[in-house]
């Protein structure tokens, strides 16, 4: 009888203990439950930060978007990655398959800024995963400079680091439709009042401008923006600096695209300028200015081309 006491007296503390991380864990779960079932992104400042994301227990993972949308700001990638991530949040929210497995938050700069000091953290956008059990690791920050921060990039890597694999539903959007419908209608146009002469449509120089806008336009990475839906440049929200190349060689902004494809531009103009120079049957004078504009573009710009390859490729060794 006095061991089955002793036994009884040992066992009580971590029963209680056991029951009211379970309550705890369930008051967490419910009020989480019924924000999301408001908004699909929780909004979240230093206390509900600490009380629900980083305090255990838990048993749910938590990504966390932590931004500084204020206008003062000025951050207009973290205001493009928002309009993502609430795509995303929004897919799950309302999906067959949602549970209180995983949920979306959002950490604003000017709403908890001790948060970003506590996380040592100076720049936003910024992705965080949460895991139910520990603490995150190196893979639970996603890349954003490298993948962009399009929903569905940022839903595989939800899945590979969840294991909650989210359909991404965008809201319908009309304007490539109408964009398709209004090309046809000015091609339709032009064929109905130009019927009886169509030579435009065996026009070299117009061929050969609309293949070359889009080699320039493939060629500076327009594809790959397309693909992997990059920011359009970089602001640092504590310092105001703004980034429009990427200082790797495995991802780039938006702008940095336009910035090539201004420069290939550039160099491309030389070049015909070069051309024309040495086949056009204007006067001398003519030829030499065209020839000396030509030279000029071609320096100048592609020793541009060669300082942004610089500042990429780290340690090239040439310059121009």
């Amino acid at each position: 009888l006095v061991l089955l006491l002793l036994l009884a007296a040992w066992g009580a503390p971590g029963t209680a203990g056991q029951k009211r991380k379970e309550m705890v864990l369930s008051e967490k779960v419910t009020q989480l439950m019924e924000w999301a079932s408001k908004r699909s992104v929780i909004r979240m400042n230093g206390d509900k930060f600490r009380r629900l994301v980083k305090a255990p227990p838990r048993n749910y993972s938590v990504i966390v978007m932590f931004t500084a949308l204020q206008p003062h700001r000025q951050c207009v990638v973290c205001k493009q990655a928002d309009e993502e991530y609430q795509i995303l949040a929004n897919s799950w929210r309302y999906s067959s398959a949602f549970t209180n497995k995983i949920f979306f938050a959002m950490v604003d700069f000017d709403e908890g800024s001790d948060v970003f000091q506590m996380l040592n953290m100076n720049s936003a956008p910024t992705f965080i995963n949460f895991p139910a059990k520990g603490k995150p690791k190196r893979g639970d920050t996603y890349e954003l400079q490298v993948r962009g921060f399009a929903a569905e990039q940022l839903a595989r890597w939800v899945a590979d680091r969840t294991d909650v694999n989210i359909r991404v539903i965008r809201p319908p959007n009309y304007a490539g439709p109408l964009m398709l419908g209004l090309l046809l209608a000015v091609i339709g146009g032009l064929v109905y009042l130009r019927g009886s002469n169509l030579d435009f449509l065996y026009n070299k120089t117009g061929w050969a401008f609309a293949a070359l806008c889009f080699v320039l336009a493939m060629t500076s990475g327009q594809m790959w923006n397309h693909i992997r839906g990059p920011p359009y440049a970089h602001k640092n929200p504590h310092t105001g600096q703004v980034n429009y190349i990427h200082g790797s060689s495995q991802a780039q902004f938006v702008a940095e695209t336009h910035i090539v494809l201004l420069f290939n531009g550039g160099v491309t103009l030389g070049m015909v300028l070069l051309h024309e120079a040495a086949t056009s049957d204007m006067d001398v004078g003519k030829r030499k200015i065209m020839c000396i504009a030509g030279i000029g573009l071609v320096v100048l710009f592609f020793s541009w081309l060669l300082s942004v390859f610089r500042s990429k490729y780290h340690g090239y060794p040439y310059r121009y």
